[in-house]
């Protein structure tokens, strides 16, 4: 493939990057949102969800854009109306207009989170995509890695307006950037190849509702990592942002390191299959030392932390293949509005958890979702071992087995 698949892969991970800095830097922002608005922890839960509440409701029209559009005007335009919307964030003298500005941002940004990895797809052969794929997904630790560094200095000198403004530059940036350089790759012509649609295949439901599982756990610990260090364990704002950074490094290098296994293993679901197993048991851990001291409890927590962000590009990865190229963008924003659906209702649920019982009760919880995923996810993974034997690749599109759901 042509070398410009390299700038390709940097747009579109750079895009990306500005879209998830909000999702992730509002756990950093916790803090002073609850001081500043005067909220409940579960109303701290509603403004964590409310980016996600809305591009759940977008991401399946702006990946079926996409796959009759192409990336570089959806991702152009869903980032650049976004930026708007965080202006008016920066803006909000309420909760109840701060939640609105952040639900419609969501809505318009959720543009990339189909249409990137879409453009990624397509520029890369089988033998790279788990790699290529990975280093997009590391996006998302990247965004959180931005803004907890850059978030406390630019709160501590011009306030939270300040810092949904940084939200809102990042993402024009996106926009230009797409509008720029992004390109359909060159063996791509005339309109997607017929088909099924993504929409209707089974595979792609049960790979979303399975990775759905592993999300769960992922938003109870990275939506409130920060809070519970700071206000239950003691550590001071900087050093708990730092510690949510570490997790978002390690996590971000991780996923590269599993995309780049599952592509020497030609197997996607395998590996995300372990990743659950090994989550719940760092979870279990950390569960059975949350009355001790930090040295006992931090790590496994912040293991823990690190797994749940590790695992989304071998998802990704998965579902692009299994659709194929040119439903690919459909079966992206079909996996993200379901993966957005639990991302909304998991730090709801969690903090419900919390609220009634302990954060003991929440961790237990969450280290119960790994292996609801694990089981949901066996069928996809016995079909991708059987694949795997035959000449043509693991995860290759093709007639849908019947799987039963």
């Amino acid at each position: 493939m042509p070398r410009y698949r390299w700038t390709i892969l940097a747009v579109g991970t750079g895009a990306q990057t500005a879209f998830s800095a909000v999702l992730l830097g509002l756990p950093v922002l916790a803090p002073e949102l609850r001081d500043h608005f005067g909220l409940s922890l579960r109303q701290v839960a509603l403004l964590l969800a409310a980016q996600i509440a809305g591009s759940t409701a977008t991401t399946v029209p702006w990946g079926l854009l996409a796959d009759r559009l192409g990336e570089r005007r959806v991702i152009a335009v869903g980032l650049g109306t976004s930026s708007l919307a965080l202006v008016l964030a920066a803006a909000a003298g309420s909760f109840g207009v701060l939640l609105a500005a952040l639900a419609v941002a969501g809505a318009l940004g959720a543009a990339v989170q189909s249409a990137s990895g879409r453009a990624v797809m397509g520029w890369f052969d089988p033998a790279e995509r788990g790699l290529a794929l990975g280093v997009r997904q590391t996006a998302i630790p990247a965004g959180g890695f931005l803004a907890a560094v850059v978030l406390p200095p630019v709160v501590s000198a011009g306030g939270l307006a300040a810092a949904f403004l940084a939200f809102a530059g990042a993402a024009a940036l996106g926009a230009l950037a797409s509008a720029l350089w992004l390109r359909d790759p060159p063996a791509e012509s005339g309109p997607p190849p017929a088909g099924r649609s993504a929409l209707r295949d089974r595979r792609i439901w049960r790979l979303a509702v399975g990775s759905s599982f592993l999300l769960f756990a992922q938003t109870g610990l990275i939506g409130f990592l920060v809070l519970y260090l700071h206000d239950e364990r003691g550590l001071s704002p900087g050093l708990a942002a730092a510690s949510f950074a570490g997790v978002n490094v390690v996590g971000g290098a991780l996923r590269i390191g599993l995309g780049a296994w599952s592509d020497r293993l030609a197997r996607r679901i395998a590996p995300l299959r372990r990743v659950g197993v090994a989550l719940a048991g760092a979870l279990a851990l950390a569960v059975l030392a949350t009355g001790a001291r930090n040295a006992l409890l931090l790590p496994p927590l912040l293991v823990a932390a690190t797994l749940s962000i590790s695992w989304n590009g071998l998802s990704y990865a998965a579902t692009a293949e299994l659709a194929g190229r040119g439903r690919s963008g459909g079966a992206l924003g079909l996996q993200q509005s379901i993966l957005g659906a639990v991302a909304v209702l998991g730090p709801l649920a969690f903090a419900a958890a919390v609220s009634a019982a302990s954060w003991r009760a929440g961790f237990a919880l969450l280290a119960l979702a790994p292996l609801g995923g694990w089981l949901l996810l066996a069928p996809l993974a016995a079909a991708e071992e059987r694949a795997s034997r035959e000449p043509s690749p693991a995860l290759a599109a093709g007639p849908e087995p019947e799987l039963p759901l």
